[in-house]
């Protein structure tokens, strides 16, 4: 679809970004919808959107963009001392034993090293959106290898793990911890569990709508894959899973489960690691440059056990470096299903937040967020020369 418009602004510097996403957006066909936010140093840089009914704040369902939110809270948790990464995960959830998960430390755990990708027989819709019942029935599951000496991403469940750990040491769930803690003090448009009175700034009808490839994937109703994946992305549940109705789903947002269930808008994921890395509006950064090194630092490497993908992951955030070779190596951040992007760049302070509302195949990063990053990239180290 060439010749949509796009709106928004750009800082002086930044122009070649603005002309990047013209052109990715032109490319889009079947309900195009975009937005894309970087700020520098804590200072915003870009904010764009472009496509039918969307605008800068409308808001679109960020998929695993969630986990990049949660991690942030683990990661703040440690720096304080509440969270011990090298402690056993039983130790503060007793009820997490058995097949090996007792010897499991919080560090092995959130680098989804746990086995726990899913449950025999899979999860309903409901219970995806609610982490503590899949906390529960994690629990009791049998590790899908032997806790602690594989990788494998845990799409589903690595939200409901990590924030029943939360939830065991200060007595408020993850997703109240981030609201108190992070979005509201930094008024960020991105929320793990959204309010009611949010749900009209959605796009209407169906938020996220899939691409025709996908919705030929989902027709199909099981999966080409063999091995873990199916396990992974709920693939084997009956009734079968529709990743596109969970996004669609007005219990996911009202919960907003950690793995996958945020909602939000570019401007929110690009000032969430602005808050993180630099701090916004004057306030200090979240995290403190020896923690952003604790949890950027790959102690593993080898390939993924669910996806067959070469290990990208370090403390619950994806290497954003190994993505896009424009970024430093210490990037830290994480894609989400329907296409969206977010991280930051330690290296030049920049944070990036790309969303979609069309669901990119077959799922992760959209490719056009290749070009995009490195033009944001290019513009962002010439600012801070």
């Amino acid at each position: 679809m060439s010749g949509i418009e796009v709106y928004g602004s750009v800082a002086d510097g930044f122009e070649e970004v603005r002309a990047e996403f013209a052109a990715a957006v032109a490319e889009e066909t079947a309900e195009p919808g975009a937005q894309l936010a970087a700020y520098v140093q804590g200072r915003p840089v870009v904010d764009l959107w472009a496509g039918d009914d969307i605008d800068g704040a409308t808001l679109l369902p960020v998929y695993s963009n969630s986990k990049g939110a949660a991690h942030l809270v683990v990661a703040l948790l440690v720096q304080e001392g509440v969270l011990d990464l090298d402690r056993q995960v039983a130790s503060y959830w007793p009820e997490f034993t058995g097949g090996g998960k007792e010897r499991l430390t919080l560090r092995e755990l959130i680098a989804h090293r746990s086995g726990l990708i899913g449950v025999d027989g899979g999860f309903t819709l409901e219970e995806l959106a609610d982490d503590r019942v899949v906390a529960a029935r994690l629990a009791g599951q049998r590790p899908f290898w032997e806790p602690g000496t594989a990788y494998g991403y845990h799409a589903l469940t690595i939200g409901a793990l990590t924030g029943e750990v939360v939830r065991r040491v200060t007595g408020r769930t993850l997703q109240e911890v981030y609201e108190e803690r992070i979005r509201a003090p930094h008024g960020l448009d991105l929320w793990l569990g959204l309010p009611e009175a949010e749900e009209a700034r959605i796009q209407p009808t169906r938020p996220m709508a899939p691409t025709p490839e996908q919705q030929a994937l989902l027709a199909a109703n099981r999966p080409s894959a063999e091995g873990l994946l199916p396990v992974a992305f709920n693939r084997a549940a009956d009734p079968s899973f529709d990743i596109v109705d969970y996004a669609n789903s007005l219990t996911v947002r009202a919960l907003g489960p950690a793995s996958g269930g945020g909602v939000g808008t570019a401007r929110g994921l690009a000032r969430l690691y602005a808050a993180a890395l630099s701090g916004v509006d004057g306030a200090p950064a979240l995290l403190k440059p020896e923690t952003i090194a604790e949890f950027t630092e790959r102690r593993w490497t080898g390939t993924d056990a669910v996806t067959g993908e070469p290990d990208h992951f370090t403390l619950g955030f994806e290497t954003e470096g190994v993505r896009y070779p424009a970024l430093g190596a210490t990037a830290f951040g994480h894609a989400g299903a329907a296409g969206s992007e977010a991280f930051a760049d330690p290296r030049t302070g920049l944070a990036y937040g790309y969303t979609r509302r069309r669901f990119g195949f077959p799922g992760g990063p959209a490719p056009e967020n290749q070009r995009l990053v490195a033009a944001v990239a290019r513009a962002a180290e010439e600012s801070v020369r």
